[in-house]
């Protein structure tokens, strides 16, 4: 990609107010992966919450939910390739797909007055040549990172006003 091509990355960000450990907590956590996605593929995940990089687990899909490929049900790995605890957490997804796509989704936090502010990314930079005239990226829209950090709000402070908010109306 050259600097005049399309953007090979999108990202979303939330203040959310709880401490980046409290954040971190769910992002490590192949639970808390299925509890706060908004784009409806992730069913259920089996594996231990990552501590390093090169951990991996498990996560069951539906793409049903996006319509765009009739995968039907079945299973991923995530492995992690980033990991920086309370600050920063990146992913890869390996399947039965060779060679492996080469997207990267993840979340960068930030500590910030009553909180922390949450980026949700996904960079598909490295896509290999081999699935760019066959994919559209990226596979999950900027709203449905956005929700998502929305739903991780929700779960890790319940009731609590995001930092920096207004009230309107």
């Amino acid at each position: 990609m050259t600097s005049d091509g399309p953007p090979a990355r999108i990202e979303a960000r939330r203040a959310i107010a709880a401490e980046p450990s409290e954040v971190f907590a769910v992002l490590r956590d192949p639970a808390g992966h299925v509890a706060i996605d908004a784009s409806g593929m992730l069913m259920a995940a089996t594996g231990e919450p990552a501590s390093a990089v090169g951990d991996t687990f498990t996560v069951h899909m539906d793409r049903e939910a996006l319509n765009d490929f009739p995968l039907g049900l079945y299973d991923v790995t995530v492995e992690i390739v980033g990991y920086e605890p309370d600050r920063a957490i990146a992913w890869v997804v390996r399947g039965s797909f060779d060679p492996p796509l080469g997207h990267v989704y993840g979340y960068t936090l930030e500590p910030v007055d009553g909180g922390t502010l949450v980026t949700s990314y996904c960079d598909w930079s490295d896509l290999h040549d081999t699935y760019r005239q066959v994919l559209t990226f990226p596979i999950v829209p900027e709203a449905a990172l956005r929700a998502t950090l929305g739903i991780l709000a929700r779960t890790v402070a319940p009731g609590r006003p995001r930092p920096g908010a207004t009230r309107g109306m």
